[in-house]
């Protein structure tokens, strides 16, 4: 058990550190379009995106898959500059839910194979793999909630309460979205 709780630390402040904001900046993207009204929806996308993040690392933590970093470290901005993306042109009646749920998966397998090489180094000593892995997706899924908490209220005071018009909201913060993650793709280009 004292594994168990190393490796949900790990699972939290992998999500939270602030040196690895990639991922907060695409729960941010994910989040946008949503109100609390559609909370539900927003938590299960997220959680989605955790199962299929650790799908990855299960995989690497067992050596069934393998990958270029520098590859995936350009992806993982790619992914949220597709989300940004989707916020701009798909939102409305032309985002489907299947859609979404789609490119969530993707993108959760995607960051998750950012880690993977770093996870399966981790996990190297470990007897029983399915403990901290067990751990990590619960540190994930704790830190996640708490930014959608985060980026859900303060969208519902910017848009409710100071008056923002929503849709002018979504796509200043979607374009700003876009703008860093275009910024962080060149930064990782791996050609």
């Amino acid at each position: 058990m004292e594994n168990f709780g190393f490796y949900g630390e790990l699972g939290l402040f992998h999500v939270l550190d602030l040196q690895g904001y990639d991922h907060v900046l695409f729960l941010m993207a994910l989040a946008l379009p949503f109100g609390w009204p559609q909370w539900k929806r927003v938590f299960w996308l997220a959680t989605l995106f955790t199962i299929a993040h650790c799908l990855s690392l299960f995989l690497a933590a067992f050596g069934w898959v393998s990958v270029n970093e520098g590859l995936v470290e350009f992806l993982i901005p790619v992914t949220i500059l597709l989300t940004a993306l989707f916020n701009l042109y798909l939102t409305g009646p032309k985002a489907t839910l299947r859609t979404h749920l789609l490119a969530t998966a993707l993108f959760g397998w995607i960051h998750g194979l950012g880690f993977s090489n770093y996870f399966r180094m981790l996990m190297t000593g470990e007897t029983d793999k399915s403990g901290p892995l067990f751990g990590f997706a619960l540190g994930i899924e704790a830190a996640q909630l708490l930014v959608l908490v985060v980026v859900l209220s303060l969208s519902s005071l910017i848009t409710g309460y100071m008056g923002l018009d929503r849709k002018r909201y979504v796509r200043l913060l979607s374009l700003a979205i876009a703008g860093v993650s275009i910024w962080l793709a060149v930064k990782a280009w791996p050609f």
